[in-house]
């Protein structure tokens, strides 16, 4: 769609020029504050989208009025719908492209009156912030045409391959200022509240696997390949989620905001009611520290999040471990076989010694 000079073509210019603002500020790691810069830029870029399609659609219509049916203005502006308006008056985007918008409007409010200078919550969010941008481009073409695509305005933002150390990660973890616990929680709560469905979906956040391509390929190929996940087969997609298993640090990591299934005192109810003796919470702690389910207690040294996340989730909001069902049946079955006695894992914990969690799970 090749538009005329005039409003249309002028606010749509504009959006494009913000999302493109947008992009070289996140792209840019010395710059000050890119997180709220990236997310302020893209709402502005989306609400001057929809401002764009409603004036090529339906004109004027798109500002507030009074009930005298004169325009609404602030400073002598007339005020026009906000990107939550804009959004319920357009009524047709998919759930995962709406999760997406709202959770960066709430978002964006949360940070307007803070200074957000660290780069954890953008790591946090980097696969809805990548979503956000896609599906703004999907719009832009859904809405004007392949003419307005900015795929060969947008370049891939190059990552530095070293990875920082534990203790530069502790370090960092121990600074977080309070405004930054909170809106890490409201990350967590916001993508707790999402269904399956919609979480899951690659318009609400990408999720994306970066492997080193070292097989013997066309040296005129791209050295990047995206993959559409809803054109594999099944047998590819399993194939995809085994490569999963290589990436510890920060998947795994990103799991323990979610809380587990039990506490402590559930694990002890599910494993007492399964056996012929009790278990204390001091059998507890010396069976997850002698199995290295997690930082042994008192244990400030070691990262709370480095976890067997098979068994057990750090949940950074309440400070604590939570378990899964898999860690209750683990300990039913090695005390039923005989893997795992009382006074083994007891002499074993105050030697400070390791049982082999192998041995236990493969008896």
């Amino acid at each position: 769609m090749a538009l005329r000079k005039g409003r249309t073509k002028s606010t749509l210019e504009s959006s494009i020029d913000a999302a493109l603002l947008a992009v070289e500020i996140y792209n840019k790691p010395r710059t000050p504050f890119r997180v709220e810069g990236f997310i302020t830029q893209m709402i502005m870029a989306w609400t001057r989208l929809f401002h764009a399609h409603f004036n090529n659609t339906i004109g004027n219509r798109y500002y507030y009025k009074n009930e005298n049916g004169r325009f609404r203005t602030i400073d002598g502006e007339r005020k026009s719908w906000e990107l939550k308006t804009c959004i319920s008056k357009y009524g047709i985007l998919d759930n995962g492209v709406k999760s997406n918008l709202s959770f960066f409007i709430k978002l964006r409010n949360k940070i307007e009156h803070r200074h957000i200078d660290r780069d954890e919550i953008g790591i946090m969010i980097f696969g809805e912030c990548q979503s956000l941008l896609y599906n703004y481009e999907n719009t832009l073409i859904e809405l004007f045409g392949e003419d307005y695509a900015l795929n060969e305005s947008l370049s891939f933002s190059i990552q530095f391959s070293r990875i920082r150390k534990k203790t530069q990660i502790e370090a960092s973890k121990k600074l977080l200022s309070k405004e930054i616990k909170e809106l890490k929680s409201f990350i967590d709560n916001y993508r707790t509240s999402l269904s399956d469905e919609v979480f899951n979906k690659q318009e609400y956040s990408i999720k994306l696997i970066q492997v080193p391509k070292i097989a013997n390929t066309s040296r005129s190929d791209l050295a990047i390949e995206f993959v559409n996940w809803n054109s594999l087969s099944e047998e590819d997609r399993e194939s995809y989620e085994r490569v999963t298993t290589i990436i510890k640090d920060k998947v795994l990591k990103k799991e323990a905001i979610n809380p587990g299934k039990r506490k402590p005192s559930d694990v002890l109810k599910k494993v007492n009611s399964e056996i012929e003796f009790n278990i204390t919470h001091y059998d507890h702690t010396c069976l997850y520290s002698c199995l290295k389910i997690r930082a042994a207690k008192g244990n400030d040294i070691d990262d709370p999040f480095d976890t067997n996340t098979n068994y057990c989730h750090y949940d950074e909001v309440h400070n604590d471990y939570v378990y899964q069902d898999a860690w209750a049946e683990l300990i039913i079955k090695g005390i039923k076989d005989g893997s795992l006695t009382k006074p083994d894992w007891k002499a074993k914990f105050k030697n400070k010694e390791v049982i082999n969690i192998k041995e236990i799970e493969g008896n």
